[in-house]
């Protein structure tokens, strides 16, 4: 990367954010193409046909199918490693897997083939990053040492060298450091939660559905896998889960048959066990004076719901269209009133997520009083009406709500 030039946009983090950012805005059709590179040290390969699932996995709303696709990744993410998911079961510990309690959602009640894709984040993390350096980006294995926001750029310190930018993306997660030598603060909250993840198989197949039960101390969730394997996430209590990744293989897939109330029969563990504390975090501001936060750098939300890699693809392309907007206008990418606009625009999309999410973790996952019950009411109340189902299945979709137009098509 020469540091003679100035860059347009200089992203710092490859995850599937800021690589999602990077391939939309290496695909704008400008009168010459924009200048973008990303740093990022740790580069994923695509995984080869007969590698093992890996237990990373996230699931893809429609929406962000259709960025991917205007990205120019999506081709990258199909093939047998990608699982459609055409149903979602969702219940709480208070009635049986079999209950006609249990909240059912079902792609064709709504008209759709699916209701998204469960996908390696390996694979999508190289998917969009094969499509930002083929759309003509640079793809920089240095590390962020600092920046200094001055008038007409911001001067990027990096481990190989210095660089110049006119706008800068912090995309690099929750301990941003973009975030943090910008000065930019963020509120965060411990969930008092520990989130495990492993791939299992299970004695009944898994039907293409997503299945996820509410317990007293936790939230468990079987995510299907190409391959007829599901992945587990089980939000437990701290002390719960120091207890259940401290046991035998045996003896923990007796606790998840348990948990899970053998909805899919009996298990075992195909992989290690990995586990992440969780946490929530709200940036105050999402931008500053040639530099907008991205993805995880900007919001970290509870993983129950699944909507983080998706709330992260979407800053992307909202960010990417105020950009290439503002540029179409012969306006400066870096300057506050357009970035003010990206962020007026996704932090309150995300204050809503985020709210609704922390209300399922308190009232479904962990509650008892008459606010629970009530709660656990609704879930059978929504199930018996199509037009409450719908609603529901179009949040998950990502269809509804004030969308970039790389999400609809």
């Amino acid at each position: 990367m020469s540091t003679d030039d100035v860059l347009d946009v200089l992203i710092v983090g490859g995850g599937p954010a800021g690589a999602c950012a990077g391939a939309l805005l290496s695909r704008t059709s400008m009168p010459k193409p924009l200048r973008v590179a990303i740093l990022e040290p740790k580069r994923p390969s695509v995984p080869a046909a007969g590698d093992a699932m890996d237990s990373r996995v996230v699931a893809i709303s429609r929406a962000s199918e259709r960025i991917l696709g205007a990205a120019g990744a999506w081709d990258g993410v199909t093939g047998p490693r990608l699982c459609a998911y055409e149903r979602m079961c969702v219940w709480h510990a208070s009635v049986s897997a079999t209950s006609a309690d249990v909240l059912r959602f079902d792609a064709a009640d709504a008209g759709e083939p699916n209701l998204g894709y469960i996908v390696e984040t390996r694979l999508l993390q190289a998917a969009l990053l094969d499509a930002f350096v083929a759309g003509g980006g640079v793809l920089d294995s240095a590390q962020l040492i600092n920046l200094h926001i001055e008038d007409k750029s911001v001067r990027v310190e990096t481990s190989r060298g210095e660089v110049r930018a006119r706008l800068v993306i912090g995309a690099d997660g929750a301990r941003s450091a973009v975030r943090n030598a910008i000065g930019l603060t963020a509120e965060s909250a411990d969930y008092q939660e520990t989130a495990i993840v492993a791939n299992v198989t299970t004695e009944r197949p898994h039907e293409s559905t997503a299945w996820q039960r509410f317990m007293h101390d936790g939230t468990l969730a079987f995510l299907p896998l190409a391959d007829g394997s599901s992945s587990i996430v089980w939000s437990a209590d701290n002390e719960r889960a120091v207890a259940l990744l401290a046991q035998s293989p045996a003896a923990f897939a007796e606790e998840l048959n348990r948990a899970s109330d053998l909805a899919l029969g009996a298990t075992r563990l195909l992989t290690d066990r990995s586990s992440f504390p969780l946490q929530r975090l709200a940036a105050h501001r999402y931008v500053a004076y040639r530099c907008a936060l991205i993805g995880d750098a900007a919001h970290v939300v509870h993983p129950l719901a699944g909507q983080g890699v998706n709330l992260g693809l979407l800053d992307a392309a909202a960010l990417a269209q105020v950009v290439t907007d503002a540029l179409a206008v012969r306006e400066d990418p870096g300057a506050l009133r357009a970035l003010r606009s990206y962020e007026r625009w996704r932090k309150s999309e995300v204050a809503f997520i985020g709210t609704a999410i922390d209300a399922f973790d308190r009232f479904l996952s962990h509650g008892e009083g008459p606010v629970s019950r009530l709660a656990r009411r609704g879930m059978s109340l929504v199930n018996r009406s199509q037009e409450a189902k719908r609603f529901f299945i179009g949040r998950a979709l990502g269809v509804t709500g004030e969308l970039p137009r790389a999400a609809i098509r």
